[in-house]
C-alpha cells in the first residue's frame, strides 16, 4: 500500500497542515481498526485519511484516524486525499462523492483547489454566561477579552465544535490553553474541541483561527476544514457573512505554520470548504 504526507491548506511544503493519507489496493478491505490507528500514531499527524474506490462511480470510501481514535471527518485529510488520488492519475478534475461517517460528501476537484462539501449544518447548544467564562477561563482569559458581539455555541458540519470568539488578534494570539481542562470540557459537552477566533472582515481574511481538540491527541491544529466549515455556517447564520461572499480563514499563525482555507456557500445552501495541498513524502506501507 502506498503513503503518502500532504501538506494542505498551503501551496509549499512544510506549511499548512500535514496528514498521512494511506491508499488501500483496490478489491482490498481496510486495514483492521487497531491497525490504522497504530499507523496514525506511526505517522505522528494530527490525522490520517484511508482511501479505498468506492462501489459507485468516481466514490471513494474514506476513514479518518487520529493517533488514538478514529473520527468521522477531517476536512485537511479529505483535501489532501483527493491531492493524491488526482496526483497519482487515479482521477482528473470534475465532482466526486466521498463516502464518510459523516455522510457522503460530495467533493469538487479543481486544477488549484479541492472544494468539499459539509454536512449539513446544525446549532447544537448556546451556552449561558456562567458556562461562557468556564470555556474562557480554560485558555487564561476574562471577560473582557470576550467579544459580546458574537454567541459562543457548539455548532455542527460534520464534527462538533465550540466555536469561541475573541475581541482582538492579540488575545487570540496570546491564549494559553489549560489541556486537561480543555480534555474535561471537551467530555462534558461532547464536542471534538474548540475553534477560537477573532472576526476581521478584512479584504485579507474573515476570521483568524486556533483550534484545539486534546481529547483526541491534537493539543492544536494549523489548518481545521471541518471546523471553519462550522464557522461559516454559525457567521451566514447569524447574518455576520453573506451567501455570496467568498470566505478567508487564516489559522496556525501562532503555531508558525500559517495556513489558508477558503469555505463558501453551495447553489443549495450546503456549505463548502475548499483548499490546495502539496505532497511532501512518498513511501510505501511495510505490514510485515
Amino acid at each position: 500500500m502506498k503513503l503518502f504526507v500532504v501538506d494542505a491548506f498551503s501551496d509549499k511544503v512544510f506549511q499548512g497542515n500535514q496528514a498521512g493519507v494511506v491508499i488501500v489496493d483496490e478489491n482490498n478491505e481496510f486495514l483492521d481498526e487497531k491497525v490504522m490507528i497504530n499507523i496514525s500514531a506511526e505517522l505522528k499527524h494530527s490525522e490520517t485519511a484511508f482511501v479505498k474506490k468506492g462501489k459507485d462511480e468516481n466514490s471513494f470510501e474514506i476513514r479518518y484516524f487520529t493517533p488514538n481514535s478514529e473520527v468521522d471527518l477531517c476536512g485537511h485529510a479529505t483535501v489532501s486525499a483527493f491531492t493524491v488520488l488526482c496526483n497519482e492519475g487515479i482521477i482528473g478534475t470534475g465532482e466526486f462523492y466521498a463516502k464518510t461517517l459523516a455522510g457522503n460528501l460530495k467533493v469538487i476537484v479543481k486544477e488549484n483547489v479541492v472544494w468539499i462539501e459539509m454536512a449539513e449544518g446544525k446549532i447544537v447548544r448556546e451556552f449561558n454566561y456562567d458556562e461562557v467564562l468556564e470555556i474562557y477561563k480554560a485558555y487564561g482569559l476574562k471577560d473582557n477579552d470576550i467579544d459580546k458581539e458574537i454567541k459562543c455555541c457548539i455548532v455542527n458540519t460534520g464534527l462538533t465544535d465550540i466555536l469561541l470568539p475573541v475581541k482582538s488578534r492579540e488575545v487570540l494570539n496570546n491564549a494559553i490553553q489549560n489541556k486537561e481542562e480543555v480534555i474535561r470540557l471537551s467530555k462534558k459537552y461532547n464536542v471534538v474541541g474548540i475553534h477560537m477566533f477573532y472576526l476581521e472582515k478584512s479584504k485579507k481574511a474573515t476570521a483568524y483561527c486556533r483550534n484545539f481538540a486534546p481529547l483526541y491527541a491534537i493539543d492544536e491544529e494549523c489548518a481545521t476544514g471541518t471546523s471553519n466549515g462550522a464557522l461559516t455556517y454559525y457567521l451566514l447564520k447569524e447574518g455576520l457573512i453573506e451567501e455570496k461572499d467568498k470566505n478567508t480563514f487564516i489559522q496556525g499563525e501562532a503555531m508558525g505554520k500559517p495556513s489558508i482555507i477558503l469555505s463558501r456557500v453551495g447553489n443549495e445552501g450546503r456549505i463548502y470548504i475548499g483548499g490546495n495541498a502539496v505532497i511532501s513524502i512518498t513511501g510505501k506501507l511495510n505490514l510485515t
